[in-house]
């Protein structure tokens, strides 16, 4: 005790609360950084979304039989979305399937 009658934290109790106040910053700069990603996620979809990988203009969804593919008028690009060769079969042929299965493993558990 103090001469005011007031107890100083001990060791141990001082510890705890800086651990719950780092941990609590913890907490919010985590949900910032969320907030944040989300955003830019956002903001980097609205940009890029349906515009050609290789020259950047706009694309135009058409449909080929049962499938919609991403077609580019200005450079003839042609883009398939995950799933769209299967549909169009085009895998019958031993080479396509052979270069497909490399791709296999990867589009079944994609890096995050």
């Amino acid at each position: 005790m103090t001469d005011r009658g007031i107890t100083t934290p001990s060791q141990p109790e001082d510890e705890y609360f800086v651990k719950e106040d780092a941990e609590k910053l913890r907490r919010i700069a985590l949900q910032v950084k969320r907030e944040t990603a989300a955003a830019e996620l956002k903001r980097l979809r609205d940009l890029h979304y349906m515009h050609c990988p290789k020259c950047g203009l706009r694309m135009n969804e058409v449909k080929y039989g049962p499938v919609g593919v991403d077609v580019c008028f200005a450079c003839n690009g042609i883009y398939l979305d995950q799933g769209e060769l299967e549909q169009l079969q085009i895998v019958r042929h031993p080479v396509m399937a052979a270069i497909l299965n490399w791709f296999k493993e990867e589009t079944q558990h994609p890096v995050k």
